[in-house]
C-alpha cells in the first residue's frame, strides 16, 4: 500500500505558548493509506533520518461508507519532533491506519528548547487531545476516520500516551519533593533542566502549568496506549492511578536500554497497570533503537543515536515491533 504523507499548523486556543505571545502552537504530520494510483517519492528535504517513499498531500483511500480508517495519535521523545516517530507511522499506514503526531511546543527539535517545556510533561498530553478536538486536519486529509483514537509514544512520549489512559502525576520528575531521586539533573538535551525550575516561577504560562500537574489528562476517546522505552518520569506517577487505569496498555522495552532500563521503568509500570501487556525486545536493543535510521548527515552529526549493539538490524527490529503494535491494535478493535 503506498502511504501518504501530510504536513499542517493547527493551534489550542485555550492555551498560550511558552513566550505568553500567542496561542499554543501545534505542527502535526499524518501518514495515512493513499488512494489507488498515488505515486510515492523519497522526500528530498535534509533529516537525520533515513526518509521512506511517500505521496505528500495524496487524497487519502477511500473506504465504503460504513467503514472509517482507525486513527494512532502519536507522541515523540524529549527534544525530538512528529518524524522520530516515522518509522512505526509508515508501517501503521501501511496496515491501513492514519497515524499522527505533533511537536510538543518548548520540547521539540522543530524549534527553540524551553525549559518550560522539558518540565510540563502534561502539557504533550493536552496537545494531542487538542488535536484530536481540531476538525482542520481531519478536513485537510478527507475521507472517513475514527473519531476515538489509540496513542502510542515513544521515551517521554509514552508518559504522555499513558495520561491519556488515566495516569496521573504524583510527582514531577525533577521537583525538590519528589521521593524517587533522578540519578540526572536533566534529559541529554537540557541538563541542567532541575536547576531551571526556581527561575521559571516568573513566567506565568509556566506557574499556570505547574499548579495543574496532578490533573487529570485522560481523554475517554483515547481505546488504548503503546508505551516505548518509557523513562523514569513514570516513576512519578501515582500508583493508584495506574491502578484504576482499564483501558488496554501495552508496555515495550528493549533488554540494553541504559536510558530508562527496563528493570526499573518497564517493569514497575506493568506491575503497577493490571492487565497491561509487556514486552523486552531482546537481542542488545538500546533505547535509541526505537528512533528511525539514521541518514548519512544524522550518523554524523550524532552518531550516538544511530549506533546500535553488534548484530542489532534496527529496520527488523522496527518491523518486528510495528507488528507487535498492529496485533495489539487489531484485538483491542
Amino acid at each position: 500500500m503506498t502511504v501518504g504523507y501530510r504536513e499542517g499548523q493547527s493551534f489550542d486556543a485555550t492555551r498560550q505558548n511558552w513566550d505568553g505571545t500567542g496561542i499554543r502552537p501545534l505542527s502535526w504530520t499524518a501518514w495515512y493509506p493513499a488512494s489507488k494510483g498515488a505515486t510515492a517519492e523519497v522526500p528530498r528535504q535534509v533529516s537525520w533520518f533515513r526518509q521512506e517513499p511517500v505521496a505528500r498531500d495524496a487524497p487519502i483511500a477511500p473506504l465504503p461508507c460504513d467503514r472509517s480508517h482507525p486513527l494512532v495519535l502519536l507522541s515523540h521523545g524529549s527534544g525530538a519532533s512528529a518524524s522520530a516517530m516515522a518509522w512505526l507511522a509508515y508501517r501503521l499506514a501501511e496496515r491501513g491506519y492514519v497515524a499522527l503526531a505533533v511537536d510538543h511546543h518548548g520540547h521539540t527539535g522543530s524549534e527553540r528548547y524551553r525549559a518550560e517545556g522539558f518540565l510540563c510533561l502534561w502539557e504533550r498530553a493536552a496537545d494531542l487531545v487538542a488535536l484530536l478536538d481540531d476538525p482542520s486536519w481531519r478536513r485537510a486529509l478527507g475521507g472517513s476516520i475514527d473519531e476515538q483514537a489509540h496513542v502510542a509514544g515513544f521515551s517521554a512520549g509514552a508518559y504522555t500516551a499513558l495520561q491519556l489512559v488515566g495516569a496521573r502525576v504524583a510527582y514531577s520528575q525533577f521537583e525538590p519533593d519528589n521521593p524517587v531521586k533522578s540519578p540526572v539533573r536533566g534529559p541529554r538535551e537540557f541538563p541542567d533542566l532541575a536547576d531551571q525550575l526556581p527561575g521559571l516561577q516568573a513566567n506565568p504560562v509556566f506557574r499556570k502549568s505547574w499548579q495543574r500537574r496532578r490533573s487529570d489528562f485522560s481523554d475517554p476517546r483515547f481505546r488504548s496506549a503503546i508505551a516505548i522505552a518509557p523513562g523514569r518520569s513514570v516513576l512519578g506517577y501515582a500508583v493508584e492511578s495506574l491502578a484504576a487505569m482499564s483501558r488496554p496498555v501495552f508496555v515495550i522495552g528493549g533488554d540494553a536500554d541504559d536510558v530508562a532500563p527496563p528493570s526499573e521503568c518497564c517493569d514497575w509500570l506493568a506491575s503497577h497497570i493490571e492487565g497491561s501487556a509487556l514486552e523486552i525486545i531482546t537481542g542488545g536493543i538500546g533505547h535509541y533503537t526505537f528512533l528511525p535510521e539514521g541518514s548519512k548527515i544524522g550518523t554524523q552529526l550524532s552518531p550516538d543515536l544511530f549506533r546500535d549493539a553488534a548484530g542489532v538490524d534496527r529496520r527488523a527490529v522496527h518491523d518486528a515491533v510495528a507488528m507487535r503494535i498492529a496485533d495489539f491494535l487489531h484485538d483491542v478493535r
